[in-house]
């Protein structure tokens, strides 16, 4: 099945005329008539009755004339969205972020992108750690954000954006949000949330244990989000990275004695061609200023 094809037909569904069709399509009519009976045979059965001097739908006409019409349009739209992006009207960005990384880090860079492209299109994707490796590897995402992705593919490039410390999150109410100051040894006893989801969550437990606190025995939520609403219950308290936003009913406190950093650091593919969309969120990404975040 040719588009020319379905455009004939769609012009004399439209007209009821082949030659009226053939005149709106700039074409001779014998040209036409032979592409609509190449479409007929293709179809098997006829799409018109010839009743001179008009044309009217057969019931497989009218049994295909939406789906061809849905065909055609499809066709036109993809043809005018190529010519956009290859235009530079239309840009891109497909971008994969972890669990932990605040949609807020990116979220004015978007809004730069959008005074640059006239029609901006995002695709913005989540997952853990190995999540966000396989859609870097199948090409699902062309730039990534996260902390630990390197060991999972060695194709990737990376360019650290800041290192951050991980602070406690607990309720304006607990019994430490008064404190001055917050020791490890103040933690003494307490219930912490796991944040399974976090490429740090192994290395937080290990720190936990050696200052014998015990985090095993411990809700674990799979979200930042749902880590507030446990702690705001007062279901526990949690350690997360300085970057990660949370609502101002919940109080954020450095511990002293307690350090545990992460890197977050940004992704490409190594000798992957990118988007003019792409390259330009990682120049602006790399040169941005992340120094309210770094320890």
């Amino acid at each position: 099945m040719e588009m020319h094809q379905v455009r004939y037909f769609l012009a004399v569904s439209r007209t009821l005329n082949f030659t009226k069709a053939a005149d709106e399509c700039h074409v001779a009519q014998p040209s036409l008539t032979r592409a609509i009976r190449q479409l007929e045979d293709e179809l098997g059965g006829d799409l018109f009755r010839r009743e001179r001097p008009h044309a009217q739908l057969t019931e497989l006409g009218q049994r295909m004339l939406p789906l061809l019409q849905q065909c055609y349009d499809s066709a036109v739209g993809a043809r005018s969205l190529a010519s956009a992006i290859k235009n530079g009207e239309v840009g891109t960005l497909r971008i994969a972020l972890s669990e932990t990384i605040d949609t807020s880090l990116l979220l004015p860079h978007i809004a730069e992108l959008e005074r640059h492209f006239s029609r901006l299109e995002i695709s913005l994707m989540r997952g853990n750690a190995a999540k966000v490796a396989e859609l870097m590897k199948n090409g699902e995402a062309e730039i990534a954000i996260a902390s630990s992705l390197s060991e999972m593919w060695d194709r990737l490039d990376k360019w650290a954006l800041f290192t951050e410390p991980f602070d406690l999150i607990i309720g304006s109410g607990h019994r430490v949000a008064a404190l001055d100051c917050v020791a490890i040894a103040d933690l003494s006893g307490e219930r912490f949330l796991q944040r399974p989801y976090c490429e740090q969550h192994e290395p937080l437990l290990n720190l936990l244990r050696d200052h014998r606190l015990d985090p095993d025995h411990a809700h674990a939520v799979p979200s930042e989000r749902d880590l507030a609403a446990f702690i705001e219950q007062g279901l526990g308290i949690a350690f997360a990275p300085r970057s990660v936003a949370f609502p101002q009913s919940l109080k954020r406190t450095a511990v002293n004695g307690f350090e545990l950093q992460r890197t977050v650091f940004l992704y490409g593919v190594a000798g992957r061609q990118r988007t003019a969309v792409a390259n330009t969120m990682v120049k602006m990404l790399r040169g941005a200023d992340w120094s309210r975040y770094a320890a």
